[in-house]
């Protein structure tokens, strides 16, 4: 140890932090919960290896996002899409209507009053440290919308303030292009949303090779269909009512709308998916209350430590996925991780 200090944790009590220095001669850790990274991320655009394009949104983010390419020759940016980092919508997709919102002026400081506070249980899913952060993950996160009296600095909003990490695209050997930070990413931060083309399921069955669709499944996670992990048994729950409205819903057993992001999307379309992830898919309600259309969200699920590549789980069902002549598809996994199943789908 040669180091220690006190910090105030994220529930609030008092966490003491060591920092230890490992010893000549000491054998080599084999918990994976330590991370070693050699090297340091970038200070400016000049000290950038491979790079190939200084920053892949053309202004769209606050934060430019580099792409680098130590692997093609000679060397490719990625290219065949355009950035964009809100949600596009087809001609036949309509969002529902704004929701009512809460009366809060300002900042929304009061879960016994905030409207959108007792939607998520009488309390805030987020605290303010780090610009906020999520304390778990829920069924669906309520946010304040915008027909709330709050502004945009209130922590209930915090997945609406886009990327403010500083994240690199790059290019790997059997992965295509990935994500990493080069900036330490706290657990429970939000790093991005899942943007795109919003498309009716039924619409994209036959695009052929298009790797980049994301079905927008909170109404079957919630049921717990199809293999997929309920997080809450709470049936009291705003989200849990909210389920009342789909009983009869002929999208119950398979999600009825999906983002596609093969040609319009924003850095979550290169984010790689891993057996052992350190994001979480989060569903996200703010200006409406429809579980088929909510906000996709990747958080941290754990701390992240800078040039670490980003990675969440697809969630595939070995065997789910067909050609178009009905043969089952299959695509192997180069994860890395050591309970990989070997397969993505």
């Amino acid at each position: 140890v040669v180091n220690y200090w006190a910090e105030k944790g994220i529930s609030g009590f008092t966490v003491f932090k060591f920092r230890l220095r490992r010893l000549d001669g000491q054998p080599t850790l084999t918990t994976n919960q330590v991370y070693f990274i050699n090297g340091r991320a970038p200070q400016s655009i000049a000290e950038i290896r491979g790079l190939v394009c200084e920053d892949i949104t053309k202004g769209e983010e606050d934060v430019p996002i580099p792409a680098t390419n130590l692997i093609d020759d000679p060397p490719v940016a990625p290219k065949g899409f355009k950035y964009k980092k809100s949600i596009s919508l087809s001609k036949n997709v309509k969002l529902p209507p704004a929701v009512t919102g809460c009366k809060c002026k300002g900042l929304c400081v009061d879960p016994t009053s905030c409207e959108c506070a007792l939607r998520n249980g009488s309390d805030f899913p987020y605290v303010s440290r780090n610009g906020g952060r999520l304390i778990e993950a829920k069924d669906v996160v309520f946010e304040c919308g915008p027909n709330c009296g709050c502004g945009p600095g209130c922590v209930n909003r915090t997945s609406q303030r886009g990327p403010r990490y500083r994240l690199e695209v790059f290019r790997t050997a059997k992965k295509g292009w990935a994500v990493r930070s080069w900036d330490f990413i706290p657990s429970g931060a939000p790093v991005c949303e899942y943007t795109g083309l919003i498309r009716r399921t039924e619409d994209v069955e036959n695009t052929l090779e298009n790797n980049y669709i994301f079905e927008i499944d909170c109404l079957q996670t919630m049921k717990g269909i199809g293999g997929r992990e309920r997080r809450s048994q709470n049936e009291t729950s705003a989200a849990v009512k909210l389920l009342d409205n789909y009983a009869n819903d002929a999208s119950e057993s398979a999600p009825e709308f999906c983002i596609d992001a093969g040609s319009i999307g924003n850095i979550a379309r290169f984010i790689n998916h891993s057996c052992e992830p350190n994001l979480f898919v989060q569903c996200v309600l703010s200006s409406h209350h429809d579980l088929r259309l909510a906000r996709v969200m990747l958080f941290a699920a754990d701390n992240i430590p800078p040039l670490q590549e980003l990675t969440y789980d697809y969630g595939y069902a070995l065997d789910s996925v067909l050609s178009p002549d009905g043969k089952v598809k299959k695509m192997t996994c180069y994860c890395g991780a050591a309970d990989c199943r070997k397969r993505l789908f």
